[in-house]
């Protein structure tokens, strides 16, 4: 027996390499593999954002919702994947009619050998709806969110993503975004401050004159999920060269680091600069203006023309802020508006001054810049006027798309969950079982008159 087994182990092994010999391997193929490998690995890290998204909008949002915004993200995936199977990928890579639809490969009919690049691109999809989730927390409800979604990765932006990846008008006309400054991160902005406006803001953000701050619950919760984002986009940047290119790839990733660095610092500097301190917060998702800025460009520019990009997407972050949460008066508890999408156009408009290819820095004159203009002002007048009407249907299908003024006091998590994050806020609830109601209403009162009183003038809010 103890001589059989090896011989058995030994027949096993060897049985693959028999057959494996008996079929041709070419180089073609083999390359085709890797870059089959590569395309795979960086799907990983794209989809692995999504706990950096979740991480950042629960930790820099109220302890009562941060299960609600779990709930969403882990919702917004789930939908954004088969959805994006069933009719988005169709629409964004099936034959073009007339540049601006697609309209064949739905559930990849005929485009079954293309699963691989289906995959890549179904977790840029459910990229583009988070951003929305962030924005609009603590306050609209879940089943309206879903709607949403379901609609923006359906619909939406899937005809973004064929104007510019899919063979449509703005790739014909050299439009360029090689990662998502605009097709996936402006897009996803635009639907959010379109529904924010919807909304409304929070009970008790704006009293008056006076802009409150409400304080997220765990920074160093929103510090990790800013981590997990910056190493997630190594994927999400790199991954778009859809090809294990030993030429292009260190030149993507090291423009990924260099300007997401830069956006650190330039928020760092500038935040010293104007409130005599560094903020943290702006400070962390400086990191993310800075990835955002860059991803339209990281395969045109330099290194030094990243470096740049991101230390100035840094200091557009923080204005932008202060632009939105004080003067704008609209309500984004993470700073998603901010950092997608004003910095989202930045990067967009940013490689027609900075690409070593048609750039205005480099002799080539203002043609690439108008025609990243004109992209970013086709996409903004697309997305924001189809997001409206998505909104006016939902609000008119379900009577309102936000959750009533108890809800939002006690919130989300409870009213629309039954549950909470942390056992110390359920308890606030279930003290004592016998006296639920009384005790329930009472602290609601409470709440509500806590939520009326005036707040600490906020100098500057989170950004996701």
């Amino acid at each position: 027996m103890k001589k059989i087994i090896p011989l058995f182990l030994f027949a096993l092994l060897g049985f693959p390499i028999v057959a494996s010999a008996e079929t041709a391997v070419t180089p073609e193929a083999v390359l085709e593999s890797v870059d089959m490998v590569w395309i795979m690995i960086a799907a990983f890290l794209v989809f692995f954002m999504h706990a950096g998204f979740a991480m950042v909008e629960s930790g820099f949002t109220r302890s009562k919702n941060a299960l609600n915004i779990l709930m969403k993200n882990f919702m917004t995936v789930s939908i954004a994947s088969v959805l994006y199977f069933v009719v988005g990928y169709g629409i964004m890579f099936g034959t073009s009619g007339g540049g601006i639809i697609g309209l064949d490969g739905f559930l990849l009919s005929g485009q079954e050998d293309q699963i691989g690049f289906f995959v890549f691109q179904a977790v840029f999809a459910a990229t583009c709806a988070t951003i929305i989730s962030g924005a609009v927390a603590e306050r609209m409800k879940l089943s309206s969110y879903l709607l949403l979604t379901v609609l923006m990765t359906g619909f939406i932006y899937p005809v973004v993503g064929h104007w510019v990846w899919g063979g449509g008008w703005l790739s014909e006309l050299g439009f360029v975004d090689f990662a998502g400054s605009t097709v996936v991160h402006l897009t996803g902005a635009l639907g959010a401050i379109v529904t924010v406006m919807f909304l409304g803001p929070r009970l008790g953000k704006y009293n008056g004159k006076n802009v409150n701050v409400i304080p997220g619950h765990n920074i160093p919760l929103g510090a990790l999920g800013v981590f997990i984002l910056w190493f997630g986009w190594f994927g999400f940047n790199g991954g778009s060269t859809l090809a294990a290119d030993p030429s292009l790839i260190p030149a993507v990733i090291a423009t990924t680091l260099l300007s997401a660095s830069g956006g650190v610092i330039g928020s760092a500097l500038f935040s010293y600069a104007k409130f005599k301190q560094i903020d943290a917060s702006l400070t962390l998702n400086g990191a993310l203006a800075g990835l955002v800025g860059i991803t339209a460009g990281t395969a045109n520019v330099s290194p030094v023309g990243a470096i740049v990009i991101g230390l100035l997407a840094g200091v557009i972050l923080v204005e932008a802020v202060q632009f939105l949460d004080r003067v704008a008066r609209i309500d984004d508890p993470v700073g998603a508006i901010a950092v997608h999408g004003v910095c989202g156009i930045w990067g967009t408009i940013a490689v027609g001054f900075f690409s070593v290819e048609g750039g205005l820095f480099y002799g080539d004159g203002f043609a690439l810049l108008g025609i990243q203009a004109l992209g970013v002002l086709a996409v903004i007048a697309w997305t924001m006027t189809a997001t409206a009407v998505a909104v006016l249907a939902i609000k008119a299908a379900s009577g309102t798309i936000r959750v009533s003024r108890q809800e939002e006091i006690s919130g989300l998590d409870f009213a629309e969950h039954g549950s909470t994050a942390y056992e110390s806020s359920r308890s606030i609830f279930n003290e004592n079982p016998g006296a639920d109601s009384d005790f329930g209403v009472g602290l609601l009162h409470r709440l509500d008159r806590l939520d009326s009183q005036p707040k600490p003038k906020s100098t500057h809010k989170t950004a996701q």
